[in-house]
């Protein structure tokens, strides 16, 4: 099944897209409620919508707009390769040793059409194809043969980048922080697991993914390239610690998923940074199309954010 959320007068509304419309869930059931079993509250929607409403009528929100926690690896590695390029390096040995991530931002997290601001201080802006599984039921220490079947589904995500301030900042060796935390993009639809099934392959799915900016194709990978399953990333980020339902898990972006990699095979002349005007568009096949047009953000506040140094 297809899930969407969209917003209404009466607050978002969550509901289940069939072909071009949407069978609404009762007013103030939200689909991080439902994780647990999705196909159940699918099948009540299709006896008994709330309501019945055209796709195009409405405004997609992100299907999970307040996710408990948004995790983001890096599991393709020619984009690994193509970046390291960019600063002169090679891909580490220790990305192969286990599925690297970072926490971003659950607070940015937007929809598939909404504008995306330019961060505060950013020169250099960038956009990151992904796709995300989102967390149905909890877990603690899972193991990689039982973590699947905490998937509630698979979501397309763009990790919006500064890339400026984001190799700034990750010289004190604690990763992107302020360079990531301005917007993610999620949607249009999460899509559960047997939707996707017919098509598995490899680590993952075996979907076309592509990315273009101003209708121009700059890159495009396939899903199944991913050299570390959703299992082994889930069954990592539980060591230790919880998921719980709602979790945002994003696969990393994929090869040629973004403008820094083109940087860093071809320089920075292959492609200008994008700017206030620009549209990206990110799609996977069965998972839809995020159309994103790019604004002026804020001017950054200009306080002194020094350290104080001692005499």
């Amino acid at each position: 099944m297809r899930f969407v959320t969209y917003a209404s007068s009466a607050g978002d509304r969550a509901g289940v897209l069939v072909a071009e419309e949407v069978y609404a869930l009762p007013p103030g059931v939200r689909l991080v409620d439902l994780l647990g079993d999705l196909p159940a509250a699918g099948e009540a929607a299709l006896r008994d919508p709330a309501e019945v409403v055209p796709l195009e009528s409405v405004r997609l929100r992100a299907p999970i707009p307040d996710p408990p926690t948004v995790r983001d690896f890096m599991t393709f590695e020619q984009h690994v390769e193509g970046v390291a390029k960019l600063m002169g390096a090679a891909v580490p040995e220790q990305w192969y040793a286990a599925p690297s991530f970072y926490f971003t931002n659950p607070y940015a997290v937007i929809g598939p059409h909404d504008d995306v601001p330019v961060p505060p201080g950013c020169g250099v802006f960038d956009f990151e194809l992904e796709v995300a599984a989102v967390i149905g039921r909890g877990g603690r220490d899972l193991g990689v043969e039982e973590a699947e079947a905490h998937i509630a589904g698979y979501t397309l995500m763009n990790d919006w980048s500064a890339r400026d301030i984001q190799l700034a900042e990750m010289e004190v060796r604690l990763g992107p922080v302020k360079g990531k935390d301005t917007a993610t993009t999620l949607g249009p639809v999460l899509v559960t697991p047997d939707e996707l099934a017919p098509y598995r392959a490899g680590n993952a799915f075996d979907l076309s993914m592509t990315a273009a900016v101003n209708g121009l194709t700059v890159g495009g990978d396939r899903w199944s390239n991913m050299a570390f399953s959703y299992p082994q990333i889930i069954a990592y980020a539980s060591r230790g610690t919880e998921v719980r339902a709602g979790d945002v898990l994003g696969s990393g972006t994929c090869g040629g998923g973004c403008l820094a990699e083109l940087w860093g095979r071809l320089g920075f002349e292959a492609h200008a940074p994008l700017a206030p005007g620009d549209t990206v568009t990110i799609s996977v096949d069965l998972l839809g199309v995020q159309r994103s047009r790019v604004v002026e953000g804020p001017e950054p506040v200009e306080d002194d954010l020094r350290a104080l140094r001692s005499p």
